[in-house]
């Protein structure tokens, strides 16, 4: 995914260095003044440079002063919980199953996103994800790829499988994600979840069984 918008960077980058340089000749004495007493300085601010840049790409970028005009994309990181709505009906009685109760652990950094999903039966691992977002209407979109593999008491009915997730992400009144999903078993469904915590739960919580 693009995490920056690019016009932005180049400018962001190119200001913060001049401002990171003219600070270092500035503290050492040197003045402003294009000398070589100036240009032996550009190793310090470089080192400098790349400190506060490893420094923004672990911690910063999550801020919101520079959300969206720098960072296009949201941080999405934490524990979602809501429910999965499948199309399959029974063949017997042509009725949906109930919504299943879900919980979905993003884990993003400043360049990669991962997914987890629990249920009461099954646990689903990304195999790859991304945030993209639409030029035109600036929608933010989480796609991933996924494994699903069920608990060994239930693969008699539901055995591992996969499938890929689209989900619009809703930012007022709450932050949610919602769209659809498709799997290898030919099966399709809706999915809502409602952002509750920075917490990364590793399994399907007690109170939710």
């Amino acid at each position: 995914m693009r995490n920056l918008k690019e016009e932005a960077l180049i400018w962001f980058r190119l200001g913060g260095f001049v401002i990171i340089w003219v600070a270092v000749l500035y503290t050492s004495g040197v003045g402003l003044s294009i000398n070589w007493e100036a240009v032996k300085k550009l190793p310090e601010a470089v080192t400098i440079y790349v400190i506060l840049s490893l420094v923004f790409t672990t911690w910063l970028w999550k801020r919101p002063l520079f959300q969206g005009w720098l960072v296009p994309y949201p941080d999405l990181e934490g524990m979602w919980a809501g429910t999965l709505q499948s199309t399959w009906k029974h063949p017997e009685t042509d009725q949906h199953k109930p919504p299943i109760a879900i919980l979905l652990v993003i884990k993003q950094s400043f360049s990669t996103i991962s997914c987890v999903m629990y249920s009461k039966e099954s646990t689903s691992h990304s195999n790859a994800a991304q945030l993209s977002k639409d030029d035109d209407t600036g929608a933010i979109k989480l796609t991933y790829n996924y494994t699903n593999r069920p608990r060994a008491t239930v693969r008699d009915r539901s055995e591992i499988h996969d499938g890929a997730a689209i989900l619009s992400f809703i930012r007022k009144p709450d932050r949610v994600l919602t769209g659809e999903y498709w799997t290898s078993r030919k099966t399709t469904g809706d999915l809502q979840v409602i952002f509750r915590s920075k917490k990364l739960e590793d399994g399907f919580p007690v109170d939710m069984l």
